[in-house]
């Protein structure tokens, strides 16, 4: 039985990486997976958050945000609204997290990157594209900062990847989009490493309760579609760095 844009249970959405797509950044890419579209740019500054002052350790931060017709109905703008929203908050820390566990932080000194995540267009999964797509906007970042001699070696241990999964209606669904996880008796958000190490696992019952063994092949379908992601990132990048 196909799902409702004829995919697979099992079948992710296309994904494409634009490397390089901001002029200005030292690190960017368009990420694309169906009709979720994000921008996310990589910025290197010579500072670091208070708590991290006088250590000689950098940080990766990163920063969520949903363009105001990135949605059905328009989203204001959180700058307008004077605060962030919880949503955005813990999606701003999921990215961050998921990067700088694969990131040598000694290395970059008291120095931080920025990953700025503007989603263009959300139809589910935002967050784990974001990461897809932060990955690559760091590397190229990194790439800058060693032809510029600001670093001596690469920082970034291994790839890393993510991508959500869940149950709707009893089956197991790859890569839910928007409709499909308004639907969602269960949700779950999966990051791992090249080394097939676990960074984060966000598994949640919205609606009932799940299984071990529902949960084993949730896992199991996402663990092959990142090492797939990891693969087309090392493709991606490949062409684009020296």
């Amino acid at each position: 039985m196909l799902r409702i844009d004829g995919r697979k249970w099992n079948q992710a959405r296309k994904i494409e990486l634009d490397i390089g797509y901001l002029k200005y950044a030292e690190g960017s890419c368009l990420a694309i997976a169906g009709n979720t579209k994000i921008l996310v740019s990589a910025t290197y500054e010579q500072r670091v958050p208070p708590f991290l002052l006088g250590t000689g350790k950098g940080w990766i931060t990163a920063e969520y945000s949903l363009l105001p017709r990135s949605t059905v109905q328009r989203t204001m703008r959180e700058s307008v609204t004077g605060r962030l929203q919880g949503r955005t908050q813990e999606i701003s820390r999921f990215i961050g997290r998921s990067l700088r566990s694969i990131f040598d932080l000694d290395s970059l000194g008291e120095a931080q990157i920025i990953i700025d995540c503007d989603v263009l267009q959300a139809d589910g999964g935002t967050r784990t594209l974001a990461v897809n797509g932060g990955f690559c906007a760091l590397a190229q970042c990194v790439n800058y900062l060693l032809a510029q001699k600001i670093l001596k070696k690469n920082p970034i241990i291994e790839n890393v990847s993510a991508i959500s999964v869940g149950i709707v209606n009893g089956r197991i669904l790859l890569d839910l989009n928007y409709q499909e996880d308004s639907l969602a008796d269960v949700d779950m958000n999966l990051v791992m490493t090249e080394s097939g190490q676990i960074v984060e696992i966000q598994s949640t019952a919205e609606k009932r309760p799940f299984s071990y063994h529902q949960f084993q092949n949730m896992f199991t379908v996402a663990q092959k579609e990142i090492k797939k992601i990891i693969k087309f990132q090392k493709e991606c990048l490949r062409s684009v760095l020296k």
